[in-house]
């Protein structure tokens, strides 16, 4: 296999993780200031030596998978002032074998996010704030979280498509019915400023977030 350019030594445990963190603060909106990290099954039990814990931290200050620095993560957050933890559970049999729960706070926002890493530096974002996601951070992606109206899929689909966004997929995932609900999208191309404005302005919507086509 042909994986990413990255500081290794190995593509799931390093570069797949450093990306799950990168798209945790794409979600979040900015660097945390304070992270829990959970590591499971496989990860729970090598996550040192593989230099997974670098990876992630690396990962939560933005840094690519090619960045020299991530030898030097725990290092460089200890100055940066970024509070940490890390916690290993070695026997989660529901979850991927590769998989990392972040708990991160901001002063405005927490985020809470399981990841998976693939293999190859391929990742899946299962949940987000307990909602699945199931998406891959490899196309432009919009997440939307509304109160669960009649209609609110066909609505949001048809307003991308006035967009020319074509979609590749869609998943649904809800509190309950009428509750509130988790829209994740992920389409071939990006969608303009006036259509996520025009969203963010719905008035059962109660958040945006848009992930564009970048390089994690």
């Amino acid at each position: 296999m042909i994986g990413p350019v990255m500081i290794g030594p190995s593509s799931s445990h390093t570069a797949g993780v450093v990306r799950i963190a990168r798209v945790a603060v794409k979600i979040l909106g900015a660097r945390p200031t304070d992270a829990e990290i959970i590591f499971y099954n496989s990860f729970a039990r090598t996550y040192e030596g593989h230099g997974s814990d670098r990876a992630i931290i690396a990962g939560l200050m933005d840094f690519k998978t090619d960045d020299v620095r991530i030898k030097e993560s725990l290092e460089i957050a200890e100055k940066e002032g970024l509070k940490y933890r890390f916690k290993s559970i070695g026997n989660a049999s529901t979850l991927h074998p590769n998989s990392i729960r972040l708990n991160l706070k901001t002063e405005e926002h927490d985020l809470e996010l399981l990841g998976e890493s693939k293999g190859g530096g391929l990742i899946n974002i299962a949940e987000v704030d307990g909602f699945k996601a199931d998406f891959t951070a490899q196309l432009h992606t919009v997440i939307i979280f509304a109160d669960d109206v009649k209609g609110s899929i066909a609505f949001i689909a048809s307003i991308l498509a006035n967009d020319e966004c074509n979609i590749a997929t869609m998943s649904v995932s809800r509190t309950g019915k009428h509750d509130q609900a988790c829209l994740v999208i992920e389409m071939d191309s990006g969608i303009k400023n006036e259509t996520f404005m025009y969203l963010k302005s719905l008035s059962w919507v109660k958040e945006v977030i848009y992930i564009p086509d970048i390089d994690l």
